[in-house]
């Protein structure tokens, strides 16, 4: 490819394309650190849950299972 003379040849940050390329990823970046910063700050706590007996937590499991199953009448 031929340069133009006449043209002057400009610096790298003065190319709006450049500005596309190193801008899409700077956003994905900080938007990575304030969903970070929202998540520590304002996070919900765990919820404790004890269950007694591993079968009774199966329950709801087994009976939508049973009941997809189970023929019409």
């Amino acid at each position: 490819m031929i340069q133009d003379m006449n043209r002057p040849v400009l610096p790298w940050w003065r190319v709006p394309m450049v500005w596309l390329v190193i801008g899409g990823p700077a956003v994905v970046v900080v938007a990575g650190f304030v969903t970070l910063f929202i998540a520590l700050r304002w996070g919900d706590p765990p919820l404790r849950q004890t269950v007694a007996d591993p079968a009774e937590a199966m329950a709801p499991a087994t009976q939508a299972r049973n009941h997809v199953v189970t023929p019409r009448r």
